[in-house]
Formats: structure tokens, sequence, C-alpha cells
């Protein structure tokens, strides 16, 4: 039997056993390594070494990271347990746009992978031949993922406020169902995903149109309404391709795609870039080129996934209209009136599939600090007016471990504790704060960066400790002193 057909073969082991092969791998590898930050208190009550916003793939991954080092970390999450993320709320893909094999937010440890998760249930025959992983399943790994790590998470604690202090610390304004109190943390990071320092990306044609009729895809949206009713998608990405098969599933009465481009775009560019030399020396390069990078990626855009446009294709209701950018949209008695160079189109409700922007004023939790960020837009200024990007020069500009830099030196005391682990910082870093394949290289990156600064900031305490460490390796009985040797002299 061949190693392949072997591989094949191999049934399910089970989660239990996934389980203790986890626990062995981590105990052969120290980990996780001894809690050695300093403990602090604020007014008598507990002060977090790092408070998490967050508890999606990219929060899950840090506070990981950082308790394999040492360091304690709490999640907070306004969702309910289950339901943290997009995935089983506002993504509409039926399966994961990443290929399977992605290791994710596993670390480098092979048992925390999703393919070992799958085959310890399915068999390794069963991940042969899955094509890519389900949307649902993906996040039923990261429960386990959360549990068998027993990370600190707490549900439906919504934050309301972060407000970096001058004496290091930064306040967490929290409201759950039926209270509000305050956390403190000397670190914070801010996993809070593709709209992370903002929001949808909204055009100027939808304001003032009633709300009842019309809704961004990334809205949390009844899509079984739409049965019966005409429907107009705006914009030509994945989502937008999601957002009009959920359509016709549903039972609309037909889809219109109204995509800008007069031609999809057939390569990921994205995809074909992704190698550790990149991975791990993006935030290396010079200004010039990470915004070459970047800039080309966002001009040449990626492709809808191939499965997602079939399908839409499927349905014959669903009409692809390219070369057809909206210019105004009217409400009328008989629905919406899309006013098109193609024309005008009829439609009861419209989703606009336009992506996020940076926007803080969508944010207000952040509004104590959001004026201090240094912006790219203060550090670069691209040389022609092909190379603007306004994504680009409104992404903040961020230092080693993630951290805000204040516009304006002094004017935001303790800024710097807070983190941007959320995708807003991939400019600076490069893809790895919350895309699948490379958030373990960043949440790494962001827990080494913690770890070096929480012990830099009490070096004096530690050294302390390293002075008044006792415990003795030799205790003077392992050992006899040698006689001195006799008297030698040149006669004899």
């Amino acid at each position: 039997m061949s190693p392949d057909t072997a591989a094949s073969s191999t049934p399910p082991s089970g989660l239990a056993a996934l389980e203790a092969r986890l626990a062995e791998d981590l105990s052969l590898l120290e980990l996780p390594a001894r809690e050695w930050v300093i403990g602090k208190t604020h007014e008598g009550g507990e002060v977090l070494d790092v408070a998490v916003i967050g508890g999606g793939m990219a929060g899950l991954a840090a506070a990981a990271a950082l308790k394999l080092l040492g360091v304690r970390a709490r999640i907070f999450d306004r969702s309910p347990q289950g339901l943290e993320g997009p995935w089983a709320t506002t993504a509409r893909m039926e399966t994961l746009r990443s290929p399977k094999q992605l290791t994710g937010p596993a670390l480098g440890l092979p048992a925390l992978t999703f393919r070992a998760w799958f085959e310890a249930q399915f068999g390794a025959q069963a991940w042969q031949a899955l094509d890519k992983i389900d949307r649902l399943q993906w996040m039923e790994y990261l429960v386990w993922y959360r549990r068998v790590l027993a990370l600190d998470v707490r549900n439906d604690h919504a934050i309301e406020a972060v407000t970096p202090r001058a004496d290091g610390l930064v306040a967490l304004s929290v409201r759950t169902h039926d209270t509000r109190f305050d956390v403190y943390a000397r670190r914070v990071v801010l996993a809070t995903g593709r709209d992370g320092l903002g929001g949808p990306g909204l055009p100027d044609f939808v304001e003032g149109l009633p709300r009842s009729r019309w809704a961004h895809s990334s809205d949390t949206y009844d899509y079984s309404t739409l049965a019966g009713k005409r429907v107009a998608v705006v914009g030509g990405g994945a989502s937008a391709m999601d957002s009009a098969a959920t359509a016709l599933e549903a039972g609309a009465a037909s889809v219109d795609l109204l995509v800008r481009r007069a031609d999809f775009p057939r390569v990921n560019k994205g995809k074909g870039a992704g190698n550790p030399g990149l991975t791990h020396g993006h935030q290396a390069l010079p200004d010039e080129w990470k915004w070459k990078i970047r800039h080309y990626i966002n001009t040449v855009q990626v492709p809808p996934p191939r499965g997602s446009t079939l399908r839409v294709s499927r349905h014959a209701n669903a009409r692809f209209n390219l070369g057809c950018p909206v210019s105004s949209v009217e409400s009328t008695a008989n629905g919406l009136a899309i006013h098109t160079p193609k024309g005008i189109f009829a439609a009861d409700f419209l989703v606009v599939s336009t992506g996020f922007k940076i926007d803080w004023t969508l944010r207000p939790e952040f509004a104590a600090f959001a004026p201090h960020i240094r912006t790219w837009a203060s550090r670069y200024q691209p040389r022609g007016a092909d190379d603007q990007d306004t994504e680009l020069s409104d992404s903040p500009d961020l230092g080693a471990a993630f951290e805000f830099i204040e516009q304006v030196p002094g004017a935001c005391p303790g800024l710097s504790n807070i983190h941007c682990f959320c995708y807003p910082a991939t400019l600076s870093h490069g893809a790895v704060s919350g895309d699948i394949p490379a958030v373990s290289t960043g949440a790494k990156r962001l827990a080494r960066g913690i770890a070096a600064l929480l012990y830099e900031e009490d070096v004096e305490q530690h050294y302390a400790a390293l002075e008044a460490y006792a415990e003795p390796e030799l205790y003077g009985d392992e050992w006899q002193p040698a006689e001195a040797p006799a008297q030698y002299t040149v006669d004899q």
C-alpha cells in the first residue's frame, strides 16, 4: 500500500484523540509558557495584561499567540457565542474562498489546523475529496479552537469607548445586556475585522433612499424577504456574487448585477504574490514599494471566485450587466429607477456591494484617540496622479507591534498602547492581520511585539526579581576543596 493510499484510507480518530495529541504537542514544546507579566491593579481592581476587542478569527489567533508566550489576554465580543465574526451572520458564500490546505490560525501546531479537526471527525479520505471548506463548518472549527485552547472570551460584551491614558493604561467602557462597567488594560488589540476602523463604503446614490429599499452586502439582512422581487446588485466582486446568489436562491424574481467594469478581472494577483518572502518582508520594505504593491493589488482588483460566479449564472433570471456604473437612483411609487449609461433599470430592492472604508465617524467608540492617529497620508505622498489611493492614504501608520503612532508627539499619551490587528494594518504590515493565509504570522508578530513592550516597561522590576532570585543549584556538599599542593622548588 502506497503512503497516499494509506493516508486516504485513514479512519477518523475523533476529536478526543486529536485534543490529546494537541495537548501532548504543547507539552513537548513547553507551551503555553508560564505567566510572567507583573500584575497591576487600578483603584483596587484588576488590570488586564491585554484586552482584545473582537472574538473572530484574528482575535482568537492574537489571544492564542499571546497565551503561548505567557501573556494573559481577555477577548471581548459583542456577539453571542458562535456568532463572532462574519461566518454565521453576514457572510453568504457557500464555501471559503481560500484553498483548504492553508493552515490559518494554527500558529504552527499541526494538531490545531482545520485539516486535523476535519480528519479527526470525517477521515483522511473525506479530506482528499473536499474541494473548499464549508463556511459554517469553518465557524464550528473556530468554536473548537477557542475551546481547546481555553481562551478567555467574554461574549455579549460591547465596547462603547476606548480611552488611552497618560498612566499607561487603556480604559474600556463595556456594556452587557444589563450593566455597564469599566475595564482597564495595559494593552488593547483591535481585532475588529475588515471594517475595523470604519464601515461600509456607501456610494452617494443611496443617500436619501428609503432604508427599506436597499442594504449593503455586509448588513445583517433576511434575504427571504426578497422572494418575488426584482433585485439589483451593485458590484462585481465576491460579496456581490454571494448577495446575488443568495437573493436568487431565496426566490427573487430577477437579479441584475450592475458592474462598473467592462469585464471581470480574471487573475487574483494577490494569490500569485503570496510567499513567505512577502509575508515576512513586507513590513521592512521601503515605503514606495509597500505603496506600489498594495496599490497595484487594489487597482487590478480581485476576481470573484469561479464557484461563486457559477452559483449566480446557473439561474436563468440572473443578468450580468458589464460596463454599467450607476449614476443615480430614484425611489418611485413602483420601486427604484436605477440610472446607468446602458439605460434605466427597474428594481424593488437594491444591494450595494461596494466594500469598506476607513471612517472614524462610524466608530464612535474610538473617538477619544482617532483624531490623533498618524496615517500614511502624513508619512508618504505618491508621485503620480495614477498612484493616488484613498484607502492607502487613510490607513494608519503603525509601529513594529501594530501599535498606533501619534500624529503630534505627546498629544495623546498612551495611544501606542493600542494595537491595530485588523485589515487597515495591511499597508504597514502586509496581509497578515485578518486573512486566512498569513494570520498566524501576524498573530505571532503581534504577540512577540507586545511581550517585548510589556517586559521593557517593567524591566526594573524584572531586574529586581533577577537579583532577588535565590533558588540554589548547588548546596555546597557536592565537592570537597582540594588540599594545597606541597611546596615546590627548583631544586626538586
